[in-house]
């Protein structure tokens, strides 16, 4: 995955509650076994009506936040099932951090997993920067090395579990993570009798 550090750009105001994965990406578009191409789909039974006709007043389909690379979200973000298609869908759409106050503990594992940063303000914080996400052209920039999130007028500090943030700094997913032993590994398998199962780098 790609290295996180600093994410600048506009941001999308979605103040909801308990948004759930299934709101995320509905069902009905699990069906690709590639981590791509979901993010067509992102929101789907918002950012359209019951005929599939897109909805002009629905954030997302907004002009002015087609480049966005923050969602500013509501507590509770991402509550439901553990479905990892739903950080695919943000990531997809070209969403690299998201903030709120709260987020269900396997999505969370679910965005730093893949390079999808999830920041958790407080519900002053967050109110406070939805306003700023609700002025197109406002940008907002999250700085993971320092921790912060600022905009004009705006500056906040997160907290992050220390090896997460090594992990995103640095872009090691689970294999890399294994990949960096892999001299070890190889060194293992050349000493393991040829009866049983080895593993090949």
């Amino acid at each position: 995955m790609e290295p996180v550090s600093t994410i600048t750009g506009t941001a999308v105001p979605l103040p909801r509650a308990n948004v759930d994965t299934d709101q995320i990406i509905p069902k009905q578009f699990l069906k690709r076994v590639e981590r791509s191409g979901f993010g067509e789909f992102l929101f789907f039974d918002w950012a359209a009506d019951a005929e599939g006709e897109i909805d002009p007043d629905f954030v997302l389909n907004k002009t002015e936040y087609a480049e966005a690379v923050v969602l500013v979200a509501g507590p509770n973000f991402g509550s439901g099932s553990s479905r990892e298609h739903a950080p695919w869908a943000l990531e997809d759409w070209g969403f690299r951090a998201v903030i709120a106050p709260s987020f269900a503990d396997i999505f969370a594992n679910n965005c730093t997993n893949i390079g999808l940063l999830p920041v958790v303000l407080t519900d002053d914080e967050v109110t406070e920067l939805t306003a700023i996400a609700d002025v197109p052209g406002n940008e907002v920039t999250v700085d993971l090395e320092s921790q912060t999130v600022t905009a004009k007028g705006f500056e906040a500090s997160f907290d992050i579990d220390s090896f997460k943030k090594h992990c995103l700094l640095n872009g090691l997913d689970h294999i890399a993570l294994s990949l960096q032993h892999a001299g070890e590994i190889t060194s293992f398998e050349e000493h393991r009798p040829a009866y049983k199962p080895t593993v090949h780098l």
